[in-house]
């Protein structure tokens, strides 16, 4: 964006008294201006709740309490025009995060998967160093960023894209994670094969139900983010390996 640039980190507050919609009109003439329009689709709600609505506040309070000790995010500031939709997302994803028994590193990797798969500039950048410290050699992250997807096309065209996934430095739990996430984000409907090598690969009921939710879920945020283009993301590149292993 030319002219006054709003940059978001992805883990940086945004205050909006007043937006910024409204100070550009201030300091210039609308019909004269040469400013290319903000980027963002949606402003961001105020960082701190109203005065007159309690339940909003509590639901503040309930999102600023599972960043702790972060600040809330792009994110947050855009489900939080609608705060009882922001509260049950802020449920749902922080049992996710902070709930479940399944590998943290592996939970990220599918993540990261999903990221890829659905051009979410965001996401990528966010949880790709959590797989990084969760475990996830740099060689397996790149893997999963590069390499195609199992579920696209017709029945018959993954074949090369599976050959390649068992020829990668992934490991065999990675690699059935990766088609897992490959057909539940492409194709919805995920093929009897793949459900078993889950089990083959010898992860339990509540880790398959724990790695499903965690997938479903974040096929959610990253349709949120990209549709919204929250934190201005959409326009930008996804972070390399090589970068996000220099900046651990």
């Amino acid at each position: 964006m030319r002219g006054f640039s709003l940059r978001l980190s992805p883990w940086k507050s945004v205050t909006q008294t007043p937006t910024t919609t409204q100070r550009l009109t201030k300091w210039t003439n609308p019909r004269f201006s040469t400013l290319a329009p903000l980027k963002m689709r949606l402003p961001y709600a105020p960082s701190e709740p109203p005065a007159s609505d309690p339940d909003a506040a509590d639901i503040y309070a309930r999102i600023a309490a599972r960043r702790n000790p972060r600040p809330l995010i792009p994110l947050d500031l855009s489900l939080l025009h609608s705060p009882p939709v922001a509260d049950g997302w802020n449920s749902f994803l922080g049992a996710i995060r902070t709930r479940t028994i399944i590998d943290q590193g592996l939970l990220e990797l599918a993540v990261c998967r999903v990221a890829v798969l659905t051009g979410a500039v965001y996401e990528w950048n966010a949880h790709a160093p959590l797989a990084l410290k969760g475990g996830i050699q740099a060689q397996e992250l790149q893997a999963v960023r590069t390499l195609p997807s199992t579920a696209a096309g017709e029945a018959s065209e993954p074949s090369n894209a599976k050959e390649a996934l068992a020829q990668s430095a992934l490991t065999p739990q990675q690699k059935a994670i990766v088609q897992y996430a490959d057909e539940m984000t492409q194709t919805v409907k995920v093929q009897d094969s793949t459900f078993a090598q889950l089990q083959t690969e010898g992860f339990s009921d509540r880790e398959i139900v724990e790695l499903t939710t965690g997938i479903a879920g974040y096929n959610c945020v990253s349709r949120v983010l990209v549709a919204l283009d929250v934190g201005e993301n959409n326009a930008k590149e996804m972070k390399s390996v090589d970068e996000l292993v220099a900046n651990l």
